[in-house]
């Protein structure tokens, strides 16, 4: 989370200032989708011949290659990404981790309904932040920085 910094108590996020240009340019907007179904599904206009459904585990594949995003390394261009971080928030957070009890592994079950506790109290990562931060494992300075995912929120 290093491009993230405080202003007005609140995170904002740095524009990235100079995108690789001779990388493809993927876009996507903020204000087409109202949760994290629309996100998938604007997420996945972006893929060639691949759909992706909305989960994160699957999204942190995706994010690795050969799904239908650019081979060696894309610029993912978010705009009003603001807007994201509102619709992907708490509320929404709270309502994809009470799905994700009803089928995780029985020993999962504990560490999910502690993150829901924390969620209601409008404390820990949302939606919103673990996409970032998947992406961002994909890029610059990312464990998995040689898939050259580059993030762009505007």
């Amino acid at each position: 989370m290093s491009r993230l910094k405080r202003m007005s108590g609140e995170l904002h996020t740095d524009v990235m200032a100079n995108p690789p240009e001779d990388l493809p340019v993927l876009v996507i907007d903020g204000a087409s989708f109202s949760d994290l179904a629309g996100f998938a599904r604007e997420f996945s206009r972006l893929l060639c011949h691949h759909t992706w459904r909305g989960n994160l585990d699957a999204f942190n594949d995706i994010l690795r290659g050969g799904f239908g995003t650019p081979e060696n390394g894309w610029v993912l261009k978010w705009l009003d990404s603001e807007s994201s971080r509102t619709t992907l928030g708490y509320e929404a957070t709270i309502g994809w981790l009470e799905d994700v009890l009803l089928t995780c592994h029985p020993t999962n079950r504990p560490q999910v309904e502690a993150r829901i506790v924390q969620a209601r109290r409008g404390e820990g990562p949302t939606l919103f932040d673990q996409i970032v931060e998947i992406i961002r494992y994909h890029g610059p300075g990312g464990p998995e920085s040689e898939d050259g995912v580059h993030l762009d929120l505007r």
